[in-house]
This record gives C-alpha cells, sequence and structure tokens, in this order.
C-alpha cells in the first residue's frame, strides 16, 4: 500500500494535480476497452471456404516437377 501512494505523490508531482484525473480516465478506458476485446469472440472466427484446387493427372504433376538439382564440384586451389 505505501508503494502505491509513493506512485500517486510523484505522477502528482510530475503530470500536476489537472492532469492526473485525465490519465486515470485514459488508462481505466484502455483497460476496459483491453478487457472487452479479451472476452468477446472474434468477428473473423467464422471459417471461409476455400475453393477446390484443381487435381492433375499423375503424368501431367510428374512432368511439371521441378528438375533435380545438380551439385557441381568446387575447386580447391
Amino acid at each position: 500500500m505505501g508503494e502505491m501512494l509513493v506512485v500517486l505523490v510523484i505522477a502528482l508531482l510530475v503530470f500536476g494535480p489537472t492532469k492526473v484525473p485525465q490519465l486515470g480516465e485514459s488508462l481505466g478506458k484502455g483497460i476496459r476497452n483491453f478487457k472487452k476485446a479479451v472476452n468477446e469472440p472474434e468477428a473473423e472466427s467464422v471459417p471461409v471456404p476455400v475453393a477446390p484446387q484443381p487435381q492433375l493427372a499423375p503424368s501431367a504433376a510428374v512432368s511439371q516437377a521441378a528438375p533435380p538439382a545438380t551439385v557441381r564440384p568446387t575447386e580447391d586451389a
């Protein structure tokens, strides 16, 4: 409890008596909005239908595959 009093006195000295209530109000609104956002379900949680990908014939899939990687020997000079 003593630490909280020290923090409040320092805030009063730094910000002045007119700004402390405004800062408290802003902090309270921010915490309230954060709690509200955490507790409510997301609007984007509805699954979005995805168009099916066309299936390639096995012969077409093989012909479109990437060529095998070639390894060149390095010259150590």
